[in-house]
């Protein structure tokens, strides 16, 4: 293919190509051309004029070859860019050369092609060079015109299209023509092709832009002309009429062009539009004649394929008008519309009833929804309103007493029904697409919305009544706070009117739709509202015997309540559910001999009251078993199934029961019939165990409904569910893929027409929130017959089976023609249904051939989807059986089939057979049989006489080769060689065809896979060839065939990006979002074409965001101008990015939604970073765009009347001028979220974006942007949001509030030092939350509010206390409203919403509770010279936020202790339920206890935290200020508080119990916290143990509970050993270390309380108190030490794991060589150092001999972390580590055991051991810190005993080491050796003796070489300063005897570091600091020794010389720097002024 890529064909490698290579290579070269010509340069012009003679005898020369449809389509481009680049003058010739083809007389199909070109090449010529060639467009618009009479199909499509790009290409300049064209374009409007159809249309379209007489003059045929066009049209007809009639229309209506002045010429009014439109959807395109005869037979004449059309009409006149003008003109096109529903003739019949009601419905929603904004949609329902509020009355008018004229009444009445259902659904979905929005609407009096709606419910009509219900359940959906209100006043109405019969019926419906909206509503309704509406339906149907004029509404409206209550779920049903039973049980005969009795007795009336509420019943058991199944026990069947048992016997008696009593009961037993076909699927299979006789009266009245002619229902109903998906394709089914879905299924809904909701009012509870439309009862009856059926049939026996097949066979050898293929349809769907819902059964051989039989019967069926569902049936029957030879013959079968037959609709059905057999037969795993049918479906492909047939094999290749995966790779060369051909071939009249050929491209691409990425010559060969079969694709006009292209680049771009251009595809993806696509404008109306381009961005913008946005924005840019669409407009200010916002405003459809949310999620994370700015804005201008925003509410005055600092806080309007206009509410919901993502990315990206100055910083030297600089556009946003009518919305907005708070509380204001930046937006966040804890705010939002205002509060932003006094505010009116409690009839939402909010408050308060505390221990521990505090430091106040807290804290301290013990209830197991309060807890019900859990979970660690802390400040002390004031009355069990019952208890009692409750829940949850557990859960708990154990109370009582504390211990190191949370690890050891304290305290105590009592005298005595006693032994599981033991071992070889042996691989020596080293963290520091404090203080918990026992473990790990450091493990961070260890080292040596009698001999000699092998592992070599061991050899000769250090040779081995030290060469080892020498000297033990024997000289030593060796660096110096303290203490340490001596030594060194006058000017800044400091030592110390400092400056003139001048030097220098100081203070020069008063 490279080859083709040149100016010129290369005709030598095309004609070394293949006759089938040739096309593509042409093809290619093609779209080289189109490609290279318009971005030609200069350079390429001229090239292309040089070579344009010979490039244009080329293209003529494909002209002539019989191109194909796409390789025309480039052709004419191309051919007309070589003219506009080129010399143009010669462009008459190729249109001379292309009118002669199209003049040839020759009608050959060889000559075909080539006049298809010359067509298509005059319209490209034309649009191209347009007016220069206006000398010839006459004569060639006559020739192709005169051509139109005499062309085929094709022919008569090419010409209209290219008479409509001659039109667009010359403009104005047309209009000689414009009569010609106008009359031939008639003609093909009416064509009977559907594609000359639309090609007719889409020219009139363009025709209209010049051409004023078709929408003045000529509008009223035109539009005739339309209607006749409509009448049988395709979906792709139907539309491009549908916007030919509307823009005509539109352009009447406000003409964008001056007409032609003419007398009396304006503007069309609206009235008369909507005339002529009016007229088409009532009579249609009849003429007069037929009108008449249809009047006078009362018949319709309209098709339902007109009226369709029209509604899109109307659709694309009002979208053309635009929004402004609907907005103006609402009332009037609303009564127009309005008008067409009403009128006689729309709604003859039912079935045009519907469908009538569903064009305007289709209208409305259509316009009002994608046209108009939130505010204005508001003013359209209030117009709604008026229109209700009118009808009702007239309708109130016409059944009033005093109406005379009955005919006009009724006349009146069905009108006015059908207006009212429109207007009502209307109005529901605009309220239920507004939410809470809509709030301001429902108190309005002036709409009088409600009252209008209820008033509804009393029409006469039926279907008004229920559109009034279903408007009322919009209504509680859209503001939950409504549902409670509206059932109250439904319920107080019906009870009040039960004798209306409208009102019943209408009432009960209104009561069942609210129920129904409950389901949608999180906040619910009051529990009891339950047990009200059941008791409603008990009145109604208890009192329908009462009077017969109400009996049937009064049983409709009882079951109808019983029915609904079902939704409420088992929680509520669960308590009901016996009264329920009853009912149902009381509605069935109790035997079969009352049964028979009932036939016996009663008229028509009283059948139709019975079947009627045996029907209700059955409809009220089928919506229990389906919503609360649970319930349903063995004990509840055994009760039902004998009344199901007379139910199912009745349908034997109905046949009589209709000839006894006439058709007037017809409805009453299908109605019957239907309910009980519709409950037996959904009983358990025991239902039907031994029952043969009902089975056999079922099977024979299924039999007479599957095999009777039913025309109602329409074969897609009932076979496109059997289908699978993908087969679904082919059959031509689209409307799933398209905006006008739901009025295109009125034209596939056969003659019973659409559904409708008076169809079956049960429907109106349903989950779903679009309006429900069930079927007419006989189709659903038929639907349900064969559910039913497939759930029979399995349960007979195989005789049975047989039988009932071969009936069915039988009944089918019978029927001919249209029956036959109705009732195949029936039996075939009712069998695969059999297979399709059973699991694998075993056939007998006759039931398998009877099967067969059938099925193989309809694979041969003339329709499509019968084939479809009969060969899915055939793979689940070889599937169901599992037997590998009847598959293998079934295939066989087919592929003989498929050779042998014919027809091609036989073939085509074989053919999908063998792919759907292999789809369920586990695939394809024989590579000769994938050779078979491959071969076969390549042959049948390329059988062009038959396209069908061609269709079918293509799609049965595509999944043959998807189900042989890796196998079918041999396969993809001649499969992509025949689908390239097939695709550049095939006409455009078969669009299924070209729909298989992409769906088998899609799967070659998939086959070949990531190998695409290969460089070779056949994949690159297979690559290209690929691309152009896309391209191809990509071509054509069929926007599904565009998707499918879109979809096969995709799988290019996944798995060869490399290859894709993206310069390329990105355009042209946006060119479909744009309204510039040269197919489609509109935004593209196909809803598959957006899907596919919004899926491929979103791939693509995974990868590359950046390279998407910039080609996007390129491609607007070098659009041309036109009229710009909002889309345009996004893209061109805000990128594409604003683009998919807008699109995401408008698009309704959830999988696309779900894309473009995802896409710009991926835009986000990859370009957030680097377009800070452009993304904030972006989310900004969506946020305000709203012109109805309620961004503006002023902040309200404090209670006291003071004007607070909220009144500063700025006020968000909606900025004009901005990209995006009225977006509703869920975009900006996103932009909100999309707000948070980005502070989420930021959060883990530069800390720059959380730190103002050093932003500032690095802003001034890079051009970066930061997130802290736009802190005021994120405060803005989060307070627009927050302060929204929208729900959604303010929680969307607290949230992002919250978030802010949260990453910005710590950031510190740099022009303000000790404020952070958040000071200054106080004002604003106080505004944002006030709204939410008004008296009308949801739960919900003021929960929420809860937890920002708690934020708020802690995050230490507020300086001031009466800015946290404000706030708290807050908090305190929630905390009121908490303790007050609501009414029950004041409950608008259920009872767990009150318990939300209350634990919400709780919850808050806890948390702040929490903060204030902290804060005030910090405070207390800080010191005055830490100065000021930090941000949150600060936030204390000095106290004043405990203050606060406390004054409410004894309240507070009750409603913690309540919610936990609350929640400790509803955490115990199943098996406990019992003990649960059948009242409830204090907080919540026990009727709501499920809802109310998950509130306790996510609430209940702030609130044990809190409580901890409280328990702890007040060290248990019991306090009693009477029960605080709670919502619900406390129940017995609240621990704390004492009642009339309990008596009296001690406070003892009552700490203990409040202790082991609180702890109990701690051990509870620590147990087995889940993994879905939040961590702040985690760690909550843990300080709240830690706040526990502080208290010296609770210490005592761990510490007297050694069983307590090992389970405690136990627990924690489960936790420590599943999360790696280093708080939680670091909080765990914390706690451990805590338990072991109080075990310590309580052993201490023990031996101080037994050394008292005893009176021993001598202090080594110590009892024998602690673990291990006399024996000394440590049971594990019942020893505290051995679990403190376990846990801190779990935590050293976690972090080190050489110190085992065995993970070590080594010796089990500490720290052996063989071990790796492993650096350990600061974190990991602080976890080691915290496990060997723990360890250190072990021996101590235990008896002496206890303590032997566990100090070789002890020493073991102490002495390995230690050998570990010195080689390096702890890293630099390893200073807290060090220190710990040698902190637990000292700990454990100067333990007392180790001094006591039992012990000491044994303590001895394991220290003795780990001081051996420290030395050991110091003579090892490999030490990195010789300082550390030195200092741990130091421990050991201090705190130890002397046997242990003074035993040979370890003492002579520690002087060694020491004497090594001193000698060292690093100045720091020196300086430490000496200090850790001076420790030795001092201590007090026999130790230091020979210490000071042997290394006293050393010390000597290294002193008087620093007289020869001046120090000369800092460390030098502080060398010398600690060896002169070390020998002062040795000289302190000496005996009197001794001392004189020593001293005499000492003062002549410090006199030795003594300069003179000269060399200390010389000498460096050391050794004059050294000089200084023997100066002062010598001052100290001379007084200390007088006598020896006399003898010495006797002995010695020298030294006194040089002491002497030294005090001389340094009194003169002390007193020149005292004169050189003022002796007064002098003003400065400059006067500073410091009172500013």
């Amino acid at each position: 293919m490279e080859r083709a890529h040149t100016l010129l064909l290369d005709e030598e490698a095309c004609g070394q190509l293949g006759e089938h290579q040739r096309p593509d290579f042409i093809y290619e070269w093609l779209r080289f051309l189109s490609k290279l010509l318009p971005a030609a340069d200069r350079v390429i012009s001229a090239e292309v004029r040089r070579k344009q003679k010979r490039l244009v005898e080329q293209l003529v020369g494909v002209m002539a070859a019989a191109p194909g449809p796409p390789a025309r389509r480039l052709l004419a481009r191309c051919l007309a860019l070589v003219y506009h680049c080129g010399d143009s003058l010669s462009a008459g010739l190729a249109v001379d050369r292309c009118s002669d083809i199209v003049r040839s007389k020759d009608d050959s199909p060889s000559a075909l092609p080539t006049r298809l070109a010359a067509i298509a090449c005059l319209g490209g010529i034309y649009e191209q060079l347009g007016r220069l060639l206006i000398n010839t467009f006459k004569d060639t618009v006559a020739c192709l015109l005169k051509a139109v009479k005499n062309a085929e199909s094709q022919g008569r499509f090419e010409i209209m299209q290219s008479v409509e790009r001659v039109l667009r290409g010359l403009g104005v300049s047309a209009v000689p023509c414009h009569r010609d064209v106008y009359k031939s374009a008639r003609a093909c409007l009416t064509d009977r092709s559907m594609a000359v159809r639309g090609a007719a249309a889409e020219c009139l379209l363009e025709l209209q832009r010049e051409a004023g007489f078709l929408w003045t003059s000529e509008l009223e045929n035109m539009a005739a002309l339309c209607f006749r066009a409509l009448e049988g049209s395709n979906y792709d007809a139907r539309m491009a009429i549908s916007r030919l009639l509307g823009t005509l229309l539109a352009r009447a209506v406000e003409p964008r062009q001056a007409v032609a002045p003419r007398p009396g010429s304006k503007h069309v009014p609206l009235e008369e539009v909507m005339g002529l439109l009016s007229g088409g959807f009532l009579r249609g395109n009849a003429g007069f004649l037929r009108v008449g005869g249809d009047l006078l037979k009362g018949t319709s004449s309209v098709s339902r394929d007109v009226r369709v059309g029209i509604s899109q009409a109307c659709v694309v006149l009002v979208s053309s008008l635009g929004g402004t003008w609907l907005e103006l003109n609402f009332s009037a096109l609303l009564d127009l519309l309005l008008e067409l529903v009403s009128h006689p003739r729309a709604t003859l019949t039912p079935a045009d009833a519907t469908c009538s009601r569903q064009c305007v419905s289709y209208v409305l929603h259509a316009s009002l929804g994608l046209l108009l904004g939130e505010k204005a949609q508001i003013a359209a329902a209030k117009e709604l309103c008026r229109v209700v509020g009118r009808q009702k009355k007239a309708a109130d008018a016409s059944v009033s007493e005093g109406n005379a004229e009955v005919h006009a009444g009724v006349t009146e009445l069905c009108a006015s029904q059908h207006m009212l259902v429109c207007a009502l659904l209307e109005l529901g979905g605009l309220l239920q697409a507004l939410r809470s929005t809509a709030t301001p609407l429902l108190y309005d009096s002036t709409a009088g919305l409600l009252d209008s709606v209820i008033s509804v419910l009393l029409h006469p009509a039926a279907s008004a009544r229920l559109a009034a219900a279903w408007c009322l359940r919009c209504v509680a959906v859209a503001i939950p706070a409504q549902a409670t209100v509206l059932l109250d006043r439904c319920a107080e109405r019906l009870s009040a009117l039960k004798f209306c019969p409208e009102a019943v019926a209408g009432y009960s419906a209104a009561i069942a739709a609210l129920l129904g909206a409950v389901q949608h509503c999180p906040l619910g309704v009051p529990h009891s509202r339950g047990k009200v509406v059941l008791g409603l339906g008990e009145d109604l149907l208890c009192s329908a015997t009462q009077s017969s004029r109400v009996s049937i509404q009064r049983v409709q409206g009882g079951w109808l309540l019983l029915s609904a209550v079902s939704t409420l779920g088992p929680t509520v049903v669960g308590g009901l559910l016996g009264r329920l039973l009853v009912l149902l049980r009381c509605s069935f005969p109790i035997s079969l001999r009352e049964l028979e009795a009932e036939l016996r007795r009663g008229d028509p009336f009283t059948w139709q009251v019975m079947l009627e509420g045996r029907a209700g019943a059955l409809s009220a058991l089928k919506n229990l078993l389906l919503r609360c199944g649970e319930l349903m026990s063995e004990e509840v069947w055994t009760g039902l199934l004998p009344s199901l048992s007379c139910a199912v016997a009745l349908l034997n008696q109905l046949p009589a029961v209709v000839k006894t009593h006439g058709h007037s009961v017809k409805n009453a037993v299908n109605l019957y019939k239907l309910r009980l076909y519709e409950i037996l699927p959904l009983l358990p299979s025991k239902a039907y165990t031994g029952r043969n006789d009902y089975m056999v009266v079922l099977l024979r009245q299924l039999q007479v409904e599957l095999t009777t002619e039913t025309p109602c229902c329409s074969e897609l109903l009932l076979l496109r569910p059997l289908c699978h998906p993908q087969d679904l394709q082919p059959t031509g089914i689209v409307a799933d893929n398209t905006d006008q879905r739901h009025i295109e299924e009125q034209l596939t809904a056969g003659s019973v027409g659409g559904g409708t909701l008076e169809y079956d009012p049960f429907t109106i509870f349903q989950e779903a929130q679009e309006v429900p439309a069930p079927l007419p009862l006989s189709a659903r009856l038929t639907v349900t017959a064969t559910r039913l059926f497939a759930v029979l049939f399995p349960q007979l026996s195989a005789p049975q089976r047989a039988q009932t097949l071969q009936q069915f066979c039988d009944s089918l050898r019978q029927l001919k023609g249209l029956r036959l293929q109705t009732v195949q349809v029936l039996v075939t769907s009712a069998v695969c249904w059999s297979l399709k819902v059973n699991a694998p059964l075993t056939h007998a051989p006759e039931v398998c051939k009877l099967l067969c039989s059938l099925l193989l019967g309809a694979l041969e069926s003339p329709s499509a989807l019968l084939r479809a569902a009969a060969a899915e049936g055939v793979a689940r029957l070889a599937q169901a059986l599992g037997d590998p030879a009847f598959t293998a013959s079934l295939g066989t079968a087919s592929l003989e089939k498929m050779k042998s037959a014919r027809d091609g609709v036989s073939r085509a059905g074989h053919a999908l057979s063998l792919a759907t057999l292999q789809r369920y037969g586990g695939g394809i795993g024989s590579p000769q049989h994938l050779a078979n049918c491959v071969g076969v479906l390549l042959a049948l492909a390329q059988d062009t006489s038959s396209p069908e047939l061609q269709t079918w094999s293509l799609h049965a290749l595509s999944v043959a080769m998807d189900l042989a995966g890796p196998l079918s790779r041999v396969h993809v060369e001649p499969s992509l060689s025949l689908v390239l051909r097939l695709l550049l071939s095939t006409p455009h009249t078969h669009p299924e065809l070209h729909l298989s050929l992409a769906r088998c491209l899609q799967q070659i691409i998939t086959t070949l896979g990531p190998d695409l990425q290969g460089e070779s010559s056949g994949m690159g060969a297979l690559r290209g060839a690929c691309l152009v079969a896309s391209a191809a694709l990509q071509d054509s006009a069929d926007c599904v065939l565009q998707a499918q292209a879109i979809s096969c680049l995709q799988q290019l771009h996944l798995f060869s990006p490399q290859h894709l251009d993206l310069a390329q595809l990105v355009p042209s993806l946006c060119e479909v979002l744009l309204d510039y696509s040269v197919l489609m404008n509109l935004c593209s109306p196909y809803l598959c074409l957006r899907r596919a381009v919004v899926s491929c961005l979103r791939q693509l913008a995974q990868r590359e965001a950046v390279e998407v946005c910039e080609h996007a924005v390129a491609l607007v840019k070098e659009l041309p101008r036109r009229d710009n669409t909002q889309l345009d407009i996004a893209v061109k200010e805000v990128g594409l990015e604003g683009a998919l916002f807008c699109l995401l405003d408008r698009e309704w459809d959830l999988c696309l939604c779900q894309d473009i949310r995802e896409t710009l999620g991926h835009m986000l994370n990859s370009v957030a970073a680097g377009t800070l700015a452009h993304w904030l804005k972006l989310c900004k201008d969506v946020l305000l765009s709203s012109a109805g925003s309620s961004a503006a509410l002023q902040p309200q005055q404090d209670e006291d009347g003071d004007r607070d600092d909220d009144f500063s806080a700025f006020h968000a309007k909606p900025e004009s001028g901005g990209p995006f206009t009225n977006l509703r509410w869920s975009t900006r919901v996103f932009a909100v979220e999309c707000v948070c993502r980005i502070i989420a990315l930021c959060d883990s990206a530069d800390p720059a974006h959380f730190d103002m100055a050093l932003a500032q910083e690095r802003r001034l030297q890079e051009s970066t942007d930061f997130l802290v600089l736009h802190l005021a556009d994120l405060i803005r946003m989060a307070f627009v949001a927050a302060t929204d009518h929208n729900q959604q919305l303010r929680l969307s907005g607290l949230q992002a509030l919250l978030l802010i708070i949260r990453k910005f509380a710590s950031v510190p204001e740099p022009e303000f030092p000790g404020h952070g930046i958040l000071e200054q937006y106080q004002a604003n966040v106080g505004a944002a939350l006030r709204p939410a804890f008004s008296a009308d705010a949801p739960p919900d939002v003021t929960a929420k509010a809860c937890q920002v205002c708690s934020a708020w509060v802690s995050s230490g932003v507020l300086s001031d206390l009466k800015d946290v006094r404000r706030v708290q505010q807050l908090l305190v009116s929630s905390l009121q409203r908490v303790q007050g409690g609501r009414e029950d009839s004041s409950q608008l939402y259920n009872e767990s919403t009150t318990t939300m909010e209350t634990l919400a408050v709780l919850k808050a308060w806890a948390e702040v509770y929490i903060v204030a505390v902290q804060s005030s221990k910090r405070r207390d521990a800080s010191t005055p010279e830490d100065g000021v505090l930090d941000v949150l430091g600060g936030l204390d106040l000095d106290g004043g936020l405990l203050t606060l807290v406390q004054a409410d804290l004894p309240t507070l301290s009750r409603l913690w202790l309540s919610a936990l013990q609350d929640h400790a209830l509803l955490a115990l197991p199943a098996q406990y339920a019992s003990q649960l309060p059948r009242s409830g807890g204090t907080f919540y019900t026990a009727d709501t206890l499920e809802r109310a859990r998950p509130h306790y979970c996510s609430s209940w660690a702030p609130v044990l935290h809190a409580t901890a802390l409280w328990l702890n400040s007040t060290g248990f002390a019991t306090t009693d200020d009477g029960p605080a004031n709670l919502s619900r009355p406390v129940t017995p069990t609240t621990m704390g508080q004492s009642t009339s019952l309990a008596g009296v208890r001690s406070p003892e009692d009552i700490n203990t119990d409040r202790f082991h409750f609180m702890l109990g829940i701690s051990v509870e949850f620590l147990c087995s916290p889940h993994s879905h557990d939040q961590m702040e859960n985690i760690t909550s708990c843990l300080h709240a143990l830690q706040a526990l154990l502080d208290a010296p109370w609770s210490r005592s009582k761990v510490g007297n509970d050694q069983a307590l504390g090992v389970e405690l211990l136990t627990v924690l190191r489960r936790l420590m050993v599943t999360r790696e949370s280093v708080s939680v690890q670091l909080a765990v050891l914390q706690l451990v270390r805590q338990v072991v304290c109080a075990a310590l305290e309580h052993v201490k105590e023990k031996r101080h309380s037994a050394e008292v009592d005893d009176g021993a005298a001598e202090k080594e005595t110590v009892p024998e108190f602690g673990e291990g006693r006399d024996t000394g032994g440590l049971v594990p599981g019942c020893s505290l030490v051995f679990a403190a033991l376990e846990l801190c071992l779990c935590v050293l070889l976690r972090k080190l794991p050489q110190l085992s042996p065995r993970l070590a691989g080594g010796t089990p020596t500490p720290g052996g060589q063989g071990a790796a080293t492993t650096t350990l963290g600061y974190t990991d520091c602080k976890l080691v150092a915290t496990a060997l404090a723990i360890l250190s203080e072990l021996p101590s918990v235990c008896s002496p001999e206890g303590s032997v026992c566990v100090l070789p473990t002890v020493l073991y790990l102490l002495v390995g972390v230690l050998c570990e450091v010195v080689r390096g493990s702890a890293g630099v961070a390893g200073g807290p580590l060090l220190s710990g260890a040698l902190q637990a080292l000292r700990s454990v040596l100067a333990t007392p055991l180790s001094r006591a009698e039992k012990s000491r001999g044994a303590w001895s000699h394991l220290l003795r051991c780990a001081l051996l092998t420290l030395l050991d592992r110091w003579d090892s070599g490999n030490v990195d810190d010789e300082v550390t061991l030195l200092t741990a050899v130091t421990l050991f000769l201090v705190w130890a005993s002397p046997e242990v250090t003074t035993v040979e040779p370890l003492q002579t081995r520690c002087i060694q080491h020491f004497r090594s030290s001193l000698q060292s060469k690093n100045p720091s080892v020196v300086r430490r050796s000496f200090q850790l020498l001076s420790s030795v000297f001092q201590s007090q033990g026999g130790a230091a003796g020979p210490f000071l024997c042997a290394l006293g000289g050393g010390v000597l030593g290294y002193l008087r070489g620093v007289e020869l060796r001046r120090p000369q660096t800092e460390e030098e110096l502080q060398a010398a300063q600690e060896g002169v303290r070390a020998l002062e203490a040795l000289v302190q340490a000496a005996g009197d005897a001794q001392r004189p001596q020593l001293a005499s030594v000492l003062l002549p060194v410090l006199i030795s570091f003594l300069l003179d006058e000269n060399a200390l000017v010389s000498a460096p800044p050391p050794s004059r600091l050294l000089h200084v400091w023997a100066l002062q030592e010598l001052m100290r110390l001379g007084p200390q020794h007088p006598s020896e400092l006399r003898a010495l400056m006797a002995l010695a003139p020298s030294m006194k010389a040089r002491l002497e001048a030294a005090i001389k030097g340094n009194q003169e220098s002390a007193s020149a720097k005292k004169s050189q100081q003022p002796s007064s203070k002098t003003s400065p020069s400059i006067q500073l002024k410091t009172n500013f008063l």
